[in-house]
């Protein structure tokens, strides 16, 4: 199949799973996740509509942005693991970081924002399964407490709400309580009414259970092999 008709029938099961879930599709937003594509194959998924994409990479990205810097009103996300040495170039390359898994990541980019004069909106990563080889903050650690107790000081940094990675299962159905997990701890987080903190957002789900994670709450689904067949080794 096509990117474009990839991408026409990803919408249809996105709004499927919403109307299963009572929601809206247009709570829904739908990221195309370009780790290892060329530009050719991210051009394709534009010209068939898509805005919003999620980058692993920095220096990878780097690579072709300038390749792509004629995409008008692309948006980029920072999704991967990032080390706070490549903040500043980070808050140069992406509208947003889905991906802050510590306070110093956190203190690294506000200040990369400040020295450039933007605000970028963030997500806090939460490893719900508890893996050791995930990135991602526990949620019962002192170390998250200590993050949402800063926020107020991080000004140009916009805490929108949590990204997950959830462990893999063969079964879709098999992430549901990862994803039901992250849909509780936001409301509870919501409910605290923390100065600078909204939840608006949960991203989560992928390729193989973003169905799942609409039924539980989801509203960005991020998505790579769905959209643009199986992935280069890289």
């Amino acid at each position: 199949m096509l990117i474009k008709d990839n991408i026409a029938w990803i919408r249809e099961r996105i709004e499927a799973a919403a109307r299963r879930a009572g929601r809206s599709f247009d709570e829904i937003a739908l990221m195309a996740v370009t780790k290892t594509q060329l530009p050719e194959p991210i051009r394709e998924a534009y010209a068939a509509g898509q805005r919003l994409f999620g980058e692993n990479r920095v220096q990878e990205f780097a690579g072709k942005a300038q390749a792509l810097a004629d995409l008008r009103n692309a948006e980029w996300h920072m999704i991967g693991h990032l080390q706070s040495n490549k903040a500043a170039k980070t808050v140069e390359l992406f509208s947003a970081v889905d991906s802050v898994d510590s306070l110093k990541l956190a203190q690294k980019l506000e200040a990369g924002a400040r020295g450039a004069g933007k605000k970028i909106d963030v997500l806090i990563e939460i490893n719900v399964g508890g893996e050791a080889a995930k990135s991602g903050l526990d949620p019962d650690s002192a170390e998250f407490e200590g993050l949402l107790a800063a926020i107020p000081h991080l000004e140009t940094l916009s805490f929108r709400g949590l990204m997950t990675v959830p462990p893999f299962t063969e079964e879709p159905e098999g992430a549901r309580l990862y994803f039901r997990t992250l849909s509780q701890l936001r409301d509870t987080i919501a409910a605290r009414k923390l100065p600078g903190v909204a939840m608006d957002e949960l991203s989560m789900g992928m390729s193989h259970d973003f169905e799942i994670a609409i039924e539980e709450g989801s509203t960005c689904v991020r998505l790579g092999t769905a959209i643009f067949g199986e992935r280069k080794k890289s």
